[in-house]
C-alpha cells in the first residue's frame, strides 16, 4: 500500500509534534509517524516529570531552611504525592491519547510505529509506505547512552525514565555521570531520605559548564550529604541479592540498593534508512545548515541533529522547519545565546560560550564574577542563597559571548543575560542600565564592574 502525502514528519517529541501540526494546520495533508508516545521524552520522562519531583524536593529543602529565620520545623518526606502527581498530571500514566487527539484535531493523520526511509521521499511503516510531494522531517531523538562498563548491561539498572517511574525512593542509590541529569534526579532522591553517591569521571561536576559551577554544586550537595566523587570512573558493575556493586578503577567498591546510569545521551539513526537520502547511517548526529535542510527535500529538527538536547531548541528548530517547508523567507539559525538550565538548588543557569570555550574561538576574554551572597538580595535571602554570576567578554568588541547565573533563581536571571548575549548589547551600555534593588539579577552590575579589574 503506498500513499501519497505532502509531508511525513519522523518522531512526534516536541520538535516534531510542532512541525507536524503546524504544517496540518496550513492545511498540508500530514503524516505524523511515532514508536512511542506522542510529545517525546520531555513530558513523559524529562522536563515535565522531573520538575515536578524537583518542585517537592525544593519545598522539603525550604522547609529545613526555618530554624534561625522563621521558627522551627519537622519535615517528615512523603514520596506518595510525587508519584502520583507524575502518573496523573504530567503523564497520563504514560498514556498519549490527548496528544495523539491533538495532533489528529489539527488536521493530521497520525500513525504508531517505526519509520524507515525508503527511498527519497518515500517513508515506510510496516506494510505501508508514503510517498512525502514536499518532504519528509526527522526529529527521531536521543536515548540514554549507556557506556560500555564490565557488567553494568546484565544488571538492572536505572535511567531517567526507571527514575521518574520510581513509586518510592530507595533507600540508597549510585549515580554514574556529574551532568544536568543525574544531578537533579541525585539531589531529589537525597532530599527525600536516599542516601546518594554521584561518580562523575571528569574532574568536576556539570562538565559542559564553568568549572565554578562545578565546585559549587559539589560543595552544597556535599553539605546536603551526598558523596561526590569527580576524577572517578567504574571498572565493571555487578548486581547480586538485590544489591549493586561498582568498582571504581582504583579499586575501591561502593555499594548501593539502586543504580542510576545518566552519562548522556546519544543520536541513533542506524535503523532510520538515512542512507537512501545519501546521508552516513552511522553519523552521530544529522547536519542540516541554517533552514534545518539535511537533504534535498529531507529536513531534521531537536536533538538528532546535535545541537542541543534541549526541548527549547527543538521548538526553535521546528519553528524554522516550518517556514522552510511552507516557503517562507526567513533567518537561519542562530545558537550563540542558547539557553541552558541544571535545575538543581542552585540552579544553573548558562548562555553563549564559557570561557574555555571562548578562548578556544582564539577570543580575547575577559571575565567578570560576583557572589550572591555578598549581593543585597543574597544576604537578605540568606539560607539557600549560593550562587554567582560569570560574564565572559569578547574585549575586542566589548560584548557578551557568555554567562553564568548560578543562585536561587539562576534560570530566571539568565534571561536577562540572553538577550544581552544574542543581542550583542555593548558592556558598557549594560553598566549604564538601571538594576533594580534588591534582586539576584542586580548581582549583574556587580560582575560587570569586575570586568573592568585584572
Amino acid at each position: 500500500m503506498v500513499e501519497q502525502t505532502d509531508v511525513v514528519v519522523i518522531g512526534m517529541g516536541p520538535g516534531g509534534e510542532h512541525v507536524a501540526g503546524r504544517l496540518a494546520e496550513s492545511g498540508l495533508d500530514v503524516v505524523g509517524v511515532e514508536a512511542e508516545l506522542v510529545g517525546g521524552e520531555c513530558p513523559y520522562w524529562g522536563c515535565v516529570p522531573s520538575k515536578m519531583m524537583i518542585r517537592a524536593a525544593n519545598l522539603l529543602a525550604e522547609a529545613r531552611r526555618v530554624p534561625g529565620m522563621a521558627g522551627s520545623t519537622q519535615v517528615t518526606p512523603d514520596w506518595g504525592p510525587v508519584a502520583t502527581r507524575v502518573r496523573d498530571e504530567a503523564t497520563d500514566d504514560w498514556n498519549d491519547q490527548v496528544a495523539v487527539d491533538r495532533f489528529t484535531g489539527t488536521g493530521g493523520r497520525f500513525v504508531r510505529g517505526r519509520a524507515v526511509l525508503s527511498g527519497p521521499g518515500t517513508v515506510r511503516v510496516a506494510e505501508a509506505e508514503y510517498t512525502a510531494r514536499r518532504g519528509v522531517v526527522i526529529a527521531t531523538g536521543t536515548r540514554p547512552a549507556i557506556p560500555p562498563i564490565p557488567g553494568l548491561a546484565q544488571t538492572p539498572f536505572w535511567t531517567n525514565r526507571d527514575a521518574v517511574a520510581a513509586k518510592e525512593p530507595p533507600a540508597s542509590l549510585i549515580v554514574l555521570g556529574g551532568g544536568a541529569i543525574g544531578l537533579e534526579l541525585a539531589q531529589v532522591f537525597a532530599r527525600f531520605g536516599t542516601a546518594v553517591t554521584v561518580i562523575e569521571a571528569l574532574d568536576h561536576l556539570v562538565p559542559m559548564e564553568e568549572p565554578e559551577a562545578g565546585e559549587l554544586l559539589a560543595e552544597t550537595l556535599a553539605a546536603e550529604g551526598l558523596t561526590i566523587l569527580t576524577g572517578a570512573r567504574a571498572a565493571g558493575v555487578e548486581h547480586r541479592a538485590g544489591t549493586f556493586a561498582v568498582r571504581l578503577e582504583d579499586g575501591r567498591e561502593l555499594t548501593a540498593q539502586q543504580l542510576l546510569v545518566a552519562t548522556g545521551r546519544r543520536v541513533d539513526v542506524s535503523g532510520l534508512g538515512v542512507e537512501h537520502a545519501g546521508l552516513d547511517p552511522k553519523t552521530r548526529a544529522l547536519t542540516v545548515d541554517g533552514q534545518m535542510r539535511a537533504a534535498e527535500g529531507l529536513w531534521a529538527v531537536g536533538d538528532v541533529t546535535g545541537v542541543g538536547a534541549f526541548t527549547h531548541v527543538a521548538m526553535y528548530q521546528a519553528q524554522i522547519a516550518i517556514r522552510d517547508i511552507l516557503g517562507q523567507p526567513g533567518p537561519d539559525a542562530d545558537y550563540r545565546a542558547l539557553p541552558r538550565v541544571t535545575f538543581t538548588d542552585p540552579e544553573i543557569g548558562a548562555v553563549g560560550l564559557s570561557e574555555q570555550a571562548a578562548r578556544a574561538r582564539g577570543l580575547t576574554v575577559r571575565t567578570g564574577v560576583s557572589q550572591i551572597p555578598s549581593s543585597a538580595r543574597g544576604w537578605i535571602h540568606k539560607a539557600g542563597n549560593a550562587g554567582f554570576i560569570k560574564l565572559v567578554e569578547d574585549a575586542e568588541r566589548g560584548v557578551l559571548v557568555g554567562a553564568t547565573s548560578a543562585g536561587p533563581a539562576g534560570g530566571e536571571v539568565l534571561y536577562g543575560l540572553a538577550v544581552a548575549v544574542h543581542a550583542q548589547v555593548p558592556t558598557a551600555q549594560l553598566r549604564h542600565m538601571i538594576y533594580a534593588y534588591p534582586t539576584f539579577h542586580r548581582a549583574v552590575e556587580d560582575a560587570l564592574a569586575a570586568l573592568n579589574r585584572p
